[in-house]
Parts: structure tokens; sequence; C-alpha cells
């Protein structure tokens, strides 16, 4: 691509994480490790053949975040149908952390890998739900009485909501003796959609607490 068009810019991406080859192009140590979404870049120390490389066509670099990755390889998945692996979406990734950078440019991105693991993915997929607050867990305390459960999870309900989990505690000891409290997990449409749930199980006398 450069060949044909010399006047192209090639950015390079990394996992700020691992930010070798940055640290190598400026002169100076980079401490790297830990453990990134980003396997397949997650790189200590470049090969001097991909420095060569590097340093003969690539114009920038420039370094991303995890929660960066995570969202790119959401916005694959939901927007785009496709599956990508952390470092075969660390170019959208760039595009989502330094959108000042490519604003009114052409861009092309490559996907250069799908190769994640399905729990990996599924967590990463969850993990979205609960940023975007379509996964909300939420906290009610009440009297220990039948028919308080099937009350609330009515107004859940009602409002139309989804209730995926829930775990009634007796025991706790910051609630009085003879009342419980309820953890419930319950997808949602968005934050807004959220918030009216919360608002209407409050006008109902049960005000949650968000977790």
């Amino acid at each position: 691509a450069k060949a044909l068009r010399p006047d192209m810019k090639v950015i390079c991406v990394q996992a700020s994480m691992y930010p070798g080859m940055l640290a190598v192009l400026e002169g100076r140590e980079a401490e790297s490790g830990g453990a990134s979404i980003a396997e397949g870049i997650s790189v200590k120390t470049p090969g001097n053949l991909t420095r060569k490389v590097v340093k003969a066509l690539v114009d920038e670099i420039v370094l991303v975040e995890e929660a960066h990755i995570e969202r790119a390889i959401t916005l694959f998945a939901d927007v785009e149908k496709t599956i990508a692996e952390g470092a075969g979406a660390a170019g959208l990734a760039a595009l989502l952390a330094h959108p000042e950078k490519f604003a009114g440019r052409r861009v092309g991105l490559i996907l250069c890998g799908g190769n994640i693991d399905t729990r990996l993915l599924a967590s990463v997929l969850t993990r979205a739900l609960v940023r975007e607050k379509r996964l909300a867990r939420i906290r009610i305390i009440g009297d220990d009485r039948p028919g308080l459960l099937a009350l609330v999870s009515k107004i859940i309900g009602d409002n139309g909501a989804n209730i995926m989990e829930v775990a009634h505690n007796r025991i706790a000891l910051d609630v009085p003796a003879k009342g419980a409290e309820f953890d419930i997990l319950m997808e949602t449409r968005d934050a807004q959609h959220t918030q009216d749930i919360i608002d209407a199980l409050s006008r109902a006398g049960y005000p949650p607490r968000q977790n």
C-alpha cells in the first residue's frame, strides 16, 4: 500500500501495557507486562526484523487502553457482526481512543485476526452491557413477607425489563431481623430505561440501591 501511495500514512497501534515498539523508536526503555486482551501484540521486546520494517514504513505509533480494545471488539460484534480478537480490533480501538487524530480523513482499518476464546468474548460483551447500563444489578431491602419478591418482579416486568438473576438474603447484618435483601440482575434497553425502572420501584416504596 505504501509503495502504491507514498503519501499514505501508516499508523501502528500498540496496547498501552506493551509499548515496546514505541519505546524503541523513541530510543528509550519501557516497562511492559500485564494481562492484555490484545494477546497477539503483547510483545515485551520487538524483534530486530520487525524493528526494521516499522522504522521504514510506519509514520506513527499510538497506544490504546484495554477499555478501548474491549469496546472495539464489542462494536465489531454488535455493528459489523464480525468476530475480532483484541489485537485484530486494535485499529478500531485507536479510532475510539484518538478521534481527533483521524477526523476528516479517509481511514482504512485492518482487522488482522479473530482468534478469541469464546469465554473471553462472552465476558467482553457482558461487560459492555454493564458499561451501557443495559445490564444492571440493584439491591432492594424490605420486609421478609410472602409476595414482596413477586410485587417487585411485576413492577420490573411491567416496565419492560427482563430479570436475569435473583439472590435472596435473609441473614445480612445490615438489615432488620424481620427484613431481607434482594439482589436483582436485570436486562434493560439502555441507561434511561434502567433509571425509569429505578424510579418506578421508588414510587412503589421500594427504592433500590445500584451495585
